[in-house]
Formats: C-alpha cells, structure tokens, sequence
C-alpha cells in the first residue's frame, strides 16, 4: 500500500452513514461520539481493538442496539431504527461473529427460516425446501454443504458458510459483516471474497469488520480506524504497520515476541501411528518446553487430531503416549488425569469451553472442584484465592470473578479457559485456534503467555487457520492434508509461504 492519505468525500450521499454515535453499557462508554460514513459500490473496512466500538456500531447499524445520542442515515436519510426489521426494510442485513443458526434445525430449514416454500393449508413443503436450498447454495458456489444436515452435525466452517449464504440470499444493499472471517479457512475466505467483489461489482455496499490485516488490505477500497469507541481516521490506503499504532499504540515489529531456542529434546506427549475418524496414522513427538504447530488448511483432520488426544473421540488404532507412559484415552477424564495432565482449549470457547451464564470463578475451578471441595461442599475461600492468583497471573479483565464468563472479550474468555488448565496442573496443552476473533493486543498478550508457559517447562501442541501465526510462534510445524502429517517444518525453512504449500500440494497416494 502506499503512505496513507484521508480520503477525500463524494458527491453521492453514503449508502449508509453514522453522526456522533454514543452508546453506553452501564458505566462501560461502547461508543464516544463514533463518525462513519460507507458508500454503494465500495467495500468499507472497520479495524480496531476488541471494545474499540465496532462491533456496536455494526449492531446499531443493523437495528440490534439504539445509540443514547447521535444519528443514523440511510442514503442520506435520517432514520431511527427501532429493530432489525426496519433496517431490512432498509436494504441492510447483517452477519455476525456470533452465529444466530438453530443447531437443532437443518441447514434448509435455518436458510428459509421465514421464507419456506409452503403448500395450499399453509404447511411446509419439505421436498421444496430441501430443493429450494439447495438451488441457493449452488448460485452461491456451495456445493459441499448438504442441505438436509442438521446445523449441530456440521463444522465451525459451515455453519459461518450458512450464516452468511442466509444474508446474501435476501440480496442485501448493504452488507454488514462482523468477523466474518474468523471461523473460515484459507478456501472458504476466498470463497467469501469472490462473493463480496460481485456484490461490490453489482453497487452494494459491503462493511467489512476483521483483525486480519492481509484480509483488509486485499479487500477493502477505504479503511476506517477505531479506538476507545470513536473513529481516528478513515483511509484509502494505510500501512499495517500505521494502523497497529493508530489502534493500539504499539508498533507491528513487537506483535510477534521473540521466539527463545528449544532445549533438550525431552518428549512429553507422543503419538504413533495413530489413525480413527478423520485422521490416519499420525505419528509426531511434542517435546517439553516446544510449541509444535499443526496447520493446513480447513478440513483436514486437525480438529479430530485434538479431540483424540484430549479422549473426546475415540482412536481406530495406534498410541499415545504422555510422560513415556502408554494412555488409553476412553474420555477427557482420563486425558486430564493422565501423567502430566492433558488440556485441550477447543476452537469454539463459546459452545465447546465456557458456561457462558456461570462467573467466571465457576469456569475456572470447573475441573477442579473435587480439590476445592470437602465433602462435596465447595470450599469457598480456597477458591475465591486460588482464581484471584491466577486471573491476576493471567491479567484477566473482569468488572469481577463473578461476572458471567459470557460478559467478557474474546481475549478475556480464552485466557479464562487457559486458566482452567493451569489451575488443574496440565502440563501438555492443545490449543485449537486460541486467537480467532481476538484483537491484535489480545493476540500479543496470549502469544506472551503461551512463551511464558512453555519456559515453566510445559509443552503446547497449537492449531492456527493463520499462517504467519505459526510461522513465528512455532518451534516446528505439522502441515496435514487428508487426515495425515503431509510435511514437518522445522526452522530456518519454516515460514508462512511454505506452511501454505505444503498444505495445497497434490493430494496424497496411498
């Protein structure tokens, strides 16, 4: 990109536009005094920290929240919106980070929801349903989704891949994206990114939200710049390294810490030949002190890599091995009591690692409470000490321990779910995309504890969708394709560029 410029207005009212919003929560100021405008035909990138505003501004934008003060216009406009509904009236549709699907619901039935092809008495015509969904997937390019899978049956990946295909499909005018990226793989973005430019092409207007800088820089015709719940700036073009000052205050070069030497090879987790549903013999070693990453793109076998090593899924053949001792992993229970105490943080915090209602002292001790307990009473004081050492170890921000986990950021739910871990002594932990959907200062800090853990002598195994994450953190990585280890990267030949070849090489024989 070239050095950055303010860009200049138009002559044509925006498509969508936001004057001196402000929104509080209790004493928590979301939004101080925000600016935003977005034009038809352009696709608008919003950036900034978790809490900076954005999130808020999307959510007001599409009729979810009322602002205390400020203005919203629509093709100049001036509208007060009083619920979604208004604003689709309004041509604006939005989705979120949050996925709103019914999991219990077919892909079909959350895709028509509302709109279902029905019969002469009023009921659901399921043949044209299934049928009719299907034909809204294929224009959208999707073929590998069924229509007829329940929503809970199908990947993370997917069920963003719904969500959004249930947007577009309703032919927005302006397209409100909330990190729409942040479960999708290095595919699925593309996907995403083809669709967005042909909206753009038809005059739509696309405002774009996501803590991926490649992503921004490859999409975006202007840049808008939050911090603190106002706008700082809006560009044409600005470079990274510009745009991390303007939102955090720190300069790129220190995002990625120094990655320290390993030192003795002394093994900790081990796998061999290890084969089952999605994964196919497998074998690696994760010494002590390592962050080994596994990468490759969506699909591929990673997620079912984890989930046998932590005995949520049972293996077909083959063995592990902890400590140098063979597991036989029939459940988590097991994994967490093995040795040195297996934890996994799985990819989805919200449905797979939090009880989003309890505090967050109760997520906490979840895998201790037989410590803190006499007689099946939980020993109040020895809690309330042993999670205020470690939310304070952790710098876990929190109006208080007994906030509910659901409250909190992203970066501030995932070090809670790392917490849990430390408090229960695991000493090997695998870590599946920790940093999806946190902010570049969250993902800092979580890099800083993930060297930290390691130099106290544990071991992390660490899934990332992103690339350049592991090719910095990482001491080695694990590239899969098709269930299996396709290629280990080791350093001064691990980079990003080579993780993604590895990764998109032609398939395997066997």
């Amino acid at each position: 990109m070239t050095e950055s410029e303010p860009a200049a207005g138009g002559v044509l009212p925006p498509a969508v536009e936001a004057t001196g919003l402000v929104k509080s929560f209790g004493g928590v100021r979301a939004l101080a005094g925000a600016d935003f405008a977005a034009a038809a035909g352009e696709v608008h990138a919003l950036v900034g920290e978790n809490g900076a505003g954005k999130s808020t501004l999307i959510k007001i934008l599409g009729g979810r929240l009322r602002p205390d003060a400020g203005s919203v216009r629509f093709g100049g406009e001036a509208i007060e919106l009083h619920g979604p509904d208004q604003a689709h009236l309004r041509g604006a549709w939005t989705v979120f980070q949050e996925l709103t699907l019914l999991p219990w619901m077919t892909v079909a039935e959350n895709l028509l929801l509302r709109h279902e092809p029905r019969g002469a008495l009023g009921f659901i015509h399921r043949r044209r349903l299934s049928r009719d969904a299907d034909a809204a997937l294929e224009r959208l390019g999707i073929r590998h989704i069924d229509p007829d899978a329940l929503v809970e049956d199908i990947a993370l990946a997917e069920r963003q891949i719904v969500e959004i295909a249930r947007v577009v499909i309703k032919n927005p005018d302006i397209l409100l994206l909330d990190e729409p990226t942040s479960s999708l793989g290095e595919h699925e973005v593309a996907w995403l990114f083809d669709l967005i430019r042909g909206l753009r092409a038809r005059g739509k207007c696309v405002v774009f939200t996501s803590h991926r800088w490649n992503e921004i820089a490859s999409i975006a015709d202007r840049i808008t710049i939050f911090r603190n719940g106002a706008d700082v700036g809006t560009y044409r073009g600005i470079e990274e390294s510009e745009a991390v000052t303007l939102m955090t205050g720190q300069r790129l070069d220190t995002l990625f810490p120094p990655l320290p030497p390993l030192a003795a090879a002394t093994p900790m987790l081990e796998a061999r030949d290890l084969a089952g549903q999605g994964i196919d013999e497998v074998g690696f070693t994760l010494h002590r002190g390592e962050i080994l990453g596994v990468g490759g793109l969506t699909g591929h076998g990673h997620r079912e890599l984890f989930l046998t090593l932590f005995g949520a899924q049972r293996a077909g053949r083959g063995t592990i091995r902890a400590g140098g001792k063979a597991l036989r992993l029939r459940g988590p229970r097991d994994a967490i009591r093995a040795g040195l105490g297996i934890a996994l943080v799985p990819e989805d915090r919200k449905t797979e690692g939090l009880l989003l209602p309890m505090a967050v002292r109760d997520n906490l001790t979840l895998a201790i409470l037989d410590r803190i307990s006499r007689l099946g009473v939980v020993r109040a004081g020895r809690e309330r000490e042993m999670t205020r050492q470690i939310a304070q170890a952790l710098q876990i921000k929190a109006p208080s321990l007994l906030h509910p986990a659901g409250g909190l950021s992203g970066g501030n739910q995932q070090k809670v779910l790392v917490g849990r871990w430390l408090l229960a002594e695991s000493r090997i932990l695998l870590l599946y995309d920790v940093t999806r959907g946190v902010d570049i200062a969250t993902k800092h800090e979580i890099y800083q504890l993930m060297l930290r853990l390691v130099d106290e002598g544990r071991a992390i195994l660490f899934y990332s969708s992103d690339a350049e994450e592991l090719a910095h953190l990482c001491h080695r990585v694990l590239v899969m394709r098709e269930g299996r280890i396709a290629a280990s990267l080791a350093r001064p030949a691990l980079s990003a560029e080579a993780i993604v070849a590895a990764a998109v090489r032609e398939p395997l024989v066997a």
